[in-house]
């Protein structure tokens, strides 16, 4: 086993940003990551779930933001950071707590945690720790709601 700061990782390791999210410890893979930055102007998408914080511009690109707190949780988080991350239709914003940092990530796949079953399922590939902290491992950001998208376009034409 190698040491990646404080998360101990076997030899395949994933390479992931590490980011608080409300009180999780999350880890998002760095191949997904397009940038970090402070938050930007967000406006509020009408007809959205609750967890879109509504939309940005990102580089000229009219962007969903998500608050990842909430979406993990329910509740929402405090948002220090934005991290763009690629998806299959447009770049998309997570509003996260503070990054702290590139690690080596490992965790053990979520089926074997029956307490990630619930909605969050789909989010979390896997479990892993961060010095004595619960770590989750989240799955690819590429599919997000269709009616997330279906608001942004709405919010982009006006």
């Amino acid at each position: 086993m190698r040491q990646y700061g404080q998360l101990t990782a076997p030899d395949e390791a994933v390479t992931a940003l590490v980011f608080r999210a409300g009180t999780l410890l999350c880890a998002l893979p760095l191949d997904e990551v397009i940038e970090t930055m402070r938050p930007l102007e967000t406006r509020p998408l009408a007809g959205t779930p609750a967890f879109v914080l509504g939309i940005s511009v990102l580089r000229g690109v009219p962007t969903p933001v998500i608050d990842i707190a909430r979406l993990l949780t329910g509740r929402p988080g405090d948002v220090e950071r934005y991290v763009a991350v690629g998806t299959e239709r447009g770049p998309v914003a997570l509003a996260t707590g503070p990054v702290l940092g590139i690690r080596g990530a490992e965790a053990g796949p979520a089926e074997t945690h029956p307490a990630l079953l619930g909605a969050s399922h789909r989010l979390v590939a896997g479990v892993g720790t961060f010095g004595a902290e619960p770590l989750l491992l989240l799955q690819s950001m590429r599919a997000v709601p269709d009616e997330v998208w279906e608001a942004a376009a709405a919010a982009d034409a006006r």
